[in-house]
């Protein structure tokens, strides 16, 4: 059985002293990108989300310096509501030693401010083309694959020595294409196997180099494994509800191949559904009755 309860949730009473409270809704406030290669795609989300009452509304991100780029997922939050500051360490343009305070703007219901902190090294030695794995869109149960450059620029014997992942998916083939003057030059094939299961992927590689002062560098890896079927959304918001109110949501269930929901099972008496016959795309009426 779900139930609605306020539990948890604060109210923000003016006047309010300080800014802490602004703070608490943010997960973590700093992050370290680690040592990364040139043009590699280095990204990273402060999540944070509204335990208030009242509305959230995040009126700007600022940054103090140009090695990172600032953007907000949603600017307006209600109960409950989940978003994200996510922060792009732009290792295309900038190179060494760089950090950043990200400042969030907070004018509704009360004007506060939230800093954020990120830092990272930037190699200008290793480039990769492009910065990302990006495997694309698979259907579950095929393979796929996805091919990087990795360059060096200092002496002409560096090596790769290995390619290592914690994830058991990735089977990676390493080609040395060139090797002159004090330039190396590698392509690295990056293939998914047809078990992997369906899912976002956000992972990475790890290239082990003969390098005695950084041994390693990560190589990011992304894709998206579509299930056979999918129900969109994956998670219903409801909101806060007062006692005898109900709340109508929509969900969609689709699928490539011709299908039927033969049940819709809640495990309570909290839920009433309303479905409709379809194919390959159903749509349903979720009824939440407040559950005293």
């Amino acid at each position: 059985m779900i139930c609605c309860s306020a539990v948890g949730l604060f109210l923000l009473a003016a006047p309010v002293s300080g800014q802490e409270w602004a703070k608490k809704m943010f997960e973590v406030t700093s992050h370290d990108f680690g040592t990364v290669a040139r043009g590699a795609k280095s990204e990273y989300e402060f999540v944070f989300s509204n335990i208030y009452k009242e509305d959230i509304h995040i009126a700007s991100v600022r940054t103090s310096c140009g090695c990172t780029t600032p953007t907000v997922t949603k600017s307006l939050l209600k109960t409950y509501e989940k978003a994200a500051v996510r922060a792009k360490f732009n290792t295309d343009s900038f190179q060494g030693n760089r950090s950043a305070t990200i400042t969030v703007t907070i004018d509704k219901p009360y004007f506060a401010e939230v800093q954020l902190n990120v830092h990272g090294y930037i190699r200008g030695d290793v480039v990769f083309e492009p910065g990302t794995v990006n495997l694309g869109e698979i259907e579950q149960g095929k393979a796929g694959q996805s091919q990087t450059t990795v360059s060096f620029f200092g002496r002409s014997d560096w090596k790769i020595v290995d390619v290592r992942s914690a994830n058991d998916n990735f089977e990676v083939e390493l080609d040395e294409r060139e090797r002159s003057g004090a330039a190396v030059r590698y392509t690295m094939l990056v293939r998914l196997k047809d078990t992997a299961p369906p899912g976002f992927i956000n992972d990475q590689l790890t290239l082990v180099t003969d390098d005695s002062t950084l041994r390693t560098i990560p190589l990011p890896v992304e894709g998206h494994v579509v299930p056979a079927l999918t129900v969109s959304p994956a998670a219903l918001h409801l909101g806060v509800l007062q006692p005898g109110e109900t709340v109508t949501k929509k969900l969609v269930v689709r699928a490539k191949q011709p299908f039927s929901v033969t049940n819709v099972d809640c495990g309570g008496d909290c839920f009433q559904f309303e479905k409709p016959a379809g194919e390959k795309e159903s749509a349903f009426r979720i009824r939440h009755l407040h559950c005293g």
